[in-house]
């Protein structure tokens, strides 16, 4: 069903064996999660200014929601209009998390396939705190419980972050639940390999830090 992964997998798992020589495996994982964010860095820029179009827009949003929130068509064409006018996307900021999805994918297939490339997956047998990296969920305690824990400082800072920045005025569809989106990872270790825990910590971090900087120097 994912064989269109082999090669990426392939490439991701001598890529990691290579930063195992002065690195531990999961700090390879570290340094290979930095390096695919070093990568969508200049899209996260696009994001931010994204963001920043959304805010200034709002109150136009508002009024087209208000004016036309019973014709979905017609509020559909309204906000392209809107958009093709502003000079910029309104849904930039979805790239960088989308693009992630093929990196993430691959680095589950690497630590739950036995073998890549015709040999045994040697990456199998690597452990953190004497736990395997392709330990699924609770079977991975106690590191599942470091990896959550870490997620949840990530997210609880994230939501803050949003919260100081949000426009309490502006009324957002489904913007109570998407509140708590950033705790979705927290669950997410509870079904996937520590290996993709790690990824997810790491990058989750990043995407936190990113965006307090980003918006620093906005």
């Amino acid at each position: 069903m994912f064989g269109f992964l082999d090669v990426p997998v392939e490439g991701a798992y001598h890529l990691i064996h290579a930063l195992t020589g002065p690195l531990s495996t999961a700090l390879a994982i570290v340094a290979f999660t930095l390096g695919v964010r070093l990568l969508l860095h200049p899209l996260a820029r696009s994001a931010a200014r994204g963001e920043r179009t959304r805010a200034a827009l709002m109150p136009e949003i508002q009024a087209l929601q208000a004016k036309h929130g019973r014709n979905r068509e017609r509020l559909a064409e309204e906000m392209t209009k809107l958009q093709q006018e502003s000079g910029a996307s309104l849904f930039a900021g979805c790239l960088p998390m989308l693009l992630q999805l093929p990196f993430f994918m691959v680095m589950y297939r690497l630590f739950t396939t036995p073998a890549v490339g015709g040999e045994p997956n040697s990456l199998l047998g690597a452990t953190l705190f004497g736990t395997p990296l392709g330990a699924h969920g609770l079977a991975g305690s106690p590191l599942v419980f470091v990896i959550a824990a870490g997620l949840a400082v990530v997210a609880w800072f994230s939501v803050r972050r949003q919260d100081r920045h949000r426009d309490p005025a502006a009324q957002v569809p489904g913007g109570k639940l998407l509140r708590f989106l950033p705790y979705g990872t927290v669950l997410a270790t509870l079904v996937v390999p520590q290996a993709a825990g790690i990824y997810l910590l790491t990058t989750t971090a990043w995407t936190a830090a990113e965006r307090a900087l980003l918006r620093r120097g906005s």
